[in-house]
């Protein structure tokens, strides 16, 4: 909770409207929840500095993608890729369970299915704007009631 604390503290200590800090923070989360894994602070830092955006607030919300939410928000981005676009010809999603994890024939057969790689582009990207379209109000309201407290 201290570092949502932190977070918002950050926001708020900045010379910027709120309108302007809210659209810098939703930029953000398109960029880190985007499908391009591994360049988001890159890209982040270029299209503030590109747009002259509010660099503090983009960073944090390409940073909202948290490590332990990679995994489960890319598999959700593919399901929702799949259901999209549909399961590519050759695919067959077997049942998982738990103990599979610890199997190797379990990681030879996921990275034999790059197939998936469309569908999780799709979805990813679709929840990104979607998930930027939810944080846009959600941090306007966040900076303007919080700064008005300052």
């Amino acid at each position: 909770m201290s570092y949502l604390r932190k977070a918002i503290s950050s926001l708020l200590k900045v010379p910027d409207t709120p309108e302007r800090t809210a659209f810098g923070f939703a930029i953000g989360v398109l960029i880190g929840f985007s499908p391009f894994l591994g360049l988001h602070t890159v890209m982040g830092v270029a299209v503030a500095f590109l747009f002259r955006l509010n660099k503090i607030a983009v960073m944090l919300g390409v940073w909202s993608n948290v490590p332990w939410l990679v995994i489960p928000f890319y598999s959700f981005a593919t399901w929702v890729g799949v259901k999209v676009i549909g399961l590519p010809e050759g695919i067959h999603l077997p049942s998982i369970e738990f103990s599979d994890l610890f199997r190797t024939e379990f990681w030879i057969w996921l990275g034999s299915q790059w197939q998936l790689l469309l569908p999780a582009f799709i979805g990813s990207l679709l929840l990104s704007v979607i998930l930027a379209a939810i944080a846009y109000p959600t941090a306007l309201w966040v900076v303007k009631k919080y700064k008005s407290a300052v």
